[in-house]
């Protein structure tokens, strides 16, 4: 489970990376919709996944 989890957070990385690279609108500090919703879901997951790492260090 928690490599299904760290390879879903490393493909949001990735979806975020390759949009923010080809979007004309995003920039460090402001986001497109999708840009913002690429981002959200990143961030959700990479929070997830190192919560789960920390919980299983306790």
């Amino acid at each position: 489970m928690a490599e299904d989890l760290y390879q879903r957070y490393q493909n949001a990385y990735a979806a975020h990376r390759s949009h923010r690279g080809t979007c004309t609108t995003c920039s460090d500090t402001c986001r497109c919709p999708v840009g913002q919703r690429l981002y959200a879901s990143f961030t959700k997951l990479q929070d997830a996944y190192l919560n789960r790492q920390r919980a299983q260090r306790r």
